[in-house]
C-alpha cells in the first residue's frame, strides 16, 4: 500500500524556519508529482507548492515565494519543504500528496499523507 507520512512540523518563532519532510512507503514515488498544502482552521485547503517527477520543475505560491522552497530526493522516496522568515499566517496543518499528474488542484492528487502542524507564535 502507498503511503506518505510527513515530518518536521512543530512550533516556531516568527522570522524563524522549519524543514518539513514527507516520506513515500514505494519507490514508485519517484514516477509521481508531488506537491505540499496546507489547510488553517476554518479555512480550505490551499496550494503551497509542487514540484514535478525528477525535480526539475517547481511552482510556489504567492504568499510563499522566496520564502519556502520544495525539493525531493527520489533515491529516498522523499520530498521536503524548506520554509523560512516564517509569519503567523503560515500556521496550519501540512499536507504532501503525490499524483500522477503535475497539477495545483488538490481533489487531483491520488495520495495523501495525515499532515504535520506547524504554528508560528508572534
Amino acid at each position: 500500500q502507498f503511503q506518505l507520512v510527513e515530518s518536521g512540523g512543530g512550533l516556531v518563532q516568527a522570522g524563524g524556519s522549519l524543514r518539513l519532510s514527507c516520506t513515500a512507503s514505494q519507490r514508485t514515488f519517484a514516477n509521481y508529482a508531488a506537491g505540499w498544502f496546507r489547510q488553517a482552521p476554518g479555512k480550505e485547503r490551499e496550494f503551497i507548492a509542487r514540484i514535478s517527477w525528477n525535480g526539475d520543475w517547481t511552482e510556489h505560491a504567492d504568499s510563499v515565494k522566496g520564502r519556502f522552497t520544495i525539493s525531493r530526493d527520489n533515491a529516498k522516496n522523499t520530498v521536503f519543504l524548506q520554509m523560512n522568515t516564517l509569519k503567523p499566517e503560515d500556521t496550519g496543518v501540512y499536507y504532501c500528496a503525490a499524483a500522477f499528474v503535475n497539477t495545483p488542484v488538490p481533489s487531483e492528487y491520488n495520495f495523501w499523507g495525515q499532515g504535520t502542524q506547524v504554528t508560528v507564535a508572534s
